[in-house]
């Protein structure tokens, strides 16, 4: 019994765990009719290759695992709020050319599990389930480039999987730190 504690040290310490970034992001959906905020703290992991480098500029990517809240006020709402974890690869065009600072372009499809399947009577889910799309801009900056802004525009919906699938979109500002 002693042995599964000092295997699950080991697993958790070893270097595939190490959290390279770490963001918060709030924003708010563009929906008439679901006044929705959100707020999410992630975690990130750079894939540590980059794709067609040439003039400054290169294609990267990440691993994007999100926890959120999402905080309803619409009149008509079903729930005051909802839970929301997600997992998404991402992909980053950047150049490093610009004096210190790196802006980009990314976006990303990933997946998205929701505690609850409504925010109000016209935002309907149909699943717990969701896909969560995003493009974003943004720039990095500082010692080591460190610091992370960004905006990012991002859908979700199930895609059809199940009835109704009314979907919400969101604006969205992020900062991050990568260490």
């Amino acid at each position: 019994m002693k042995k599964i504690p000092a295997f699950l040290g080991a697993v958790l310490a070893a270097p595939v765990w190490a959290v390279d970034g770490i963001a918060l992001e709030g924003g708010v959906s563009d929906s008439s009719n679901a006044d929705v905020s959100l707020v999410r703290v992630a975690a990130q992991w750079d894939w540590k290759v980059r794709w067609l480098e040439r003039a400054g500029w290169s294609l990267g990517g990440y691993w994007d695992l999100q926890i959120g809240r999402w905080m309803n006020d619409s009149a008509s709402r079903t729930n005051s709020g909802l839970w929301d974890v997600g997992l998404t690869p991402v992909l980053r065009l950047q150049w490093a050319g610009a004096g210190g600072f790196i802006p980009y372009l990314e976006g990303g499809i990933g997946a998205h599990f929701l505690s609850e399947t409504s925010v109000n009577r016209q935002r309907r889910f149909g699943s717990s389930f969701q896909f969560g799309d995003h493009l974003g801009l943004g720039l990095r900056f500082g010692p080591g480039q460190a610091f992370d802004l960004s905006y990012r525009f991002q859908h979700l919906s199930n895609a059809g999987i199940k009835s109704p699938n009314n979907g919400i979109n969101f604006h969205q500002v992020r900062f991050g730190y990568w260490f």
